[in-house]
């Protein structure tokens, strides 16, 4: 091992079965897959340099891996989905103003994602850029705990968008059936039925899935138009100062500032997790210049779409407490049903949302199997040989998908005992994903600030990055800190914000397990990386 004139730790790729002086296996670079599956000069010069071998098939392009980040993030879905906490904690105003900040900081933050996916286009993501940017003496530690951290995050990713689904149709049973009791059981069920039903794209129709996203895509933007038109059409209008500058302060925080950043949240959770196109960048073609700009796209399409939604809200919503005291546990079911006056109108409408957001848990399926394979594949996990397998043939982390869905069901059983619980485990996805970025980001902006060299790319910031990294962190660490706040209060037992607790119970648990196994198993990515080819 050396190190090079850019200060970068080097090795030098070994054949099978031999070590680096440290001791330190690499991979063998054989590639598994056929020719035309292995992308371009580029592509294979990136799996070199990064170390990895070609085991999985780059077969999506620049519109399927776009459709498979904008559909997975869900936006305009999501922000009717959560539509009871944004009237509860900052009203119609805090919505759109919310959400406006929301695109501001997602500019900045995933410009500075969409630069270090161009530099390293790999799998591993955030563990693998705070392993390769951060100081020699930490990247090893803040690398491991990232990638456990986020590994969970989104396994809850998984369940909290099926529950999502779950609820939602136990509320439009509601509407139709006041006698209708809701049973956690039944919403148990429906996660089941919901991460079972996903995982058949995820194994048997794995192939397909890149033809499956550019479908589900343009379902993802006809279907909006589905939704709002019936609004304008035949919704009463609200005055724009009103639409704009109605704030609510439903959970009685001490001021309406407060209340705007807790409800800032709703806007938050509808525009995070754009990483998920940089675990699959080992199934993109030309990786490092499709991903930045297919991120970057889907930042600016969720912007758009959300827009349309988030103002047609703010204009039709005329009479917010009605919403909130709604029977249906979400106000846009009994917004859909006031405005139709039609249970069939109503049915169809949620039925394009209660879609769109299955098809984001196909996608969730896929990036969280492949942040556990990643991970794995450097010995990070327990049982890593069996977690990091790619099946001759099969070409997907087989057995990664299949502990994703043992673990979405596993988790789904938690409801049947406490949705308080389940609640707890799937909010760690915010405070995963919002942490692996200020890692990333941050040690990314200390190289900067510290004028150290970075790695080509075929997307750069360029004289901007350390101002955007800048920028990308004040946001991130603001909302960082929120995040951990409850929706109203008092607190008690059951309206308490668990996230706190299930962040540090998985940061605590991997710091042990480093420090007592971790440490000798784990092999950080830069130790095996080669940047001078």
């Amino acid at each position: 091992m050396s190190k090079s004139s850019n200060g970068y730790m080097q090795t030098t790729a070994l054949p099978k079965g031999e070590h680096s002086s440290d001791d330190v296996q690499l991979e063998d670079f054989t590639a598994t897959v056929a020719d035309k599956w292995q992308g371009t000069v580029a592509d294979k010069h990136d799996m070199v340099m990064l170390g990895r071998s070609q085991v999985l098939r780059r077969n999506f392009s620049f519109v399927s891996i776009l459709g498979f980040s904008a559909v997975l993030i869900c936006t305009w879905e999501l922000i009717l989905a959560n539509l009871l906490f944004a009237l509860t904690d900052g009203g119609t105003g805090g919505l759109f103003w919310g959400f406006t900040v929301t695109i501001i900081a997602s500019i900045f933050i995933f410009s500075s994602v969409a630069e270090m996916a161009s530099m390293s286009p790999t799998a591993g993501g955030q563990y693998h850029w705070v392993s390769e940017f951060a100081p020699a003496f930490c990247q090893k530690f803040l690398s491991y705990i990232s990638g456990w951290v986020l590994a969970m995050g989104w396994q809850g990713a998984v369940v909290g968008l099926s529950f999502v689904v779950g609820t939602i149709i136990q509320g439009l049973i509601s509407l139709q059936s006041p006698s209708y009791e809701p049973q956690q059981w039944h919403g148990t069920l429906l996660i089941m039925a919901v991460v079972m039903f996903c995982i058949v794209f995820n194994t048997s129709l794995a192939k397909k899935l890149p033809l499956i996203e550019g479908f589900i895509l343009l379902l993802h933007v006809i279907g909006l138009f589905a939704i709002v038109i019936p609004l304008w059409v035949l919704a009463p209008r609200n005055t724009p100062s009103v639409a704009l500058f109605r704030f609510n302060n439903g959970g009685n925080w001490p001021t309406m500032g407060v209340a705007y950043m807790v409800g800032l949240l709703t806007a938050l959770s509808s525009m995070m997790g754009y990483d998920c196109s940089v675990h699959m960048s080992e199934e993109i073609k030309d990786a490092s210049s499709t991903l930045p700009r297919a991120m970057l796209w889907g930042v600016g399409l969720n912007a758009i779409l959300g827009y349309v939604v988030v103002i047609t809200l703010c204009f039709t919503i005329t009479d917010p407490k009605a919403l909130l005291d709604s029977d249906t546990g979400f106000p846009f079911i009994q917004l859909f049903f006031n405005v139709t006056h039609s249970y069939t109108a109503t049915n169809i409408m949620t039925a394009i949302i209660i879609i769109n957001i299955v098809s984001a848990v196909i996608s969730e399926i896929a990036t969280a199997s492949r942040q556990i394979w990643s991970f794995a594949r450097d010995d990070g996990f327990p049982f890593s040989n069996f977690l990091k397998k790619v099946s001759p043939g099969w070409n997907i982390p087989l057995n990664a998908v299949v502990v994703s869905f043992g673990c979405g069901v596993a988790i789904s059983l938690i409801n049947l005992g406490s949705s308080v619980a389940l609640n707890a485990i799937v909010s760690l996805t915010m405070s995963a994903l919002l942490s692996s970025y200020i890692l990333s980001i941050g040690c990314i902006f200390l190289k900067r600030l510290r004028r150290e060299p970075l790695p080509p790319s075929a997307f750069t910031l360029g004289r901007w990055g350390l101002v955007i990294n800048a920028i990308a962190l004040g946001f991130l660490s603001t909302f960082f800190v929120f995040c951990f706040f409850p929706t109203a209060t008092p607190v008690d037992a059951s309206t308490m914000n668990w996230n706190i607790a299930m962040f540090g119970g998985i940061t605590l648990f991997a710091t042990i397990w480093y420090i007592f196994t971790g440490h000798k198993k784990y092999r950080p990515p830069v130790d095996i990386q080669n940047r001078k080819l």
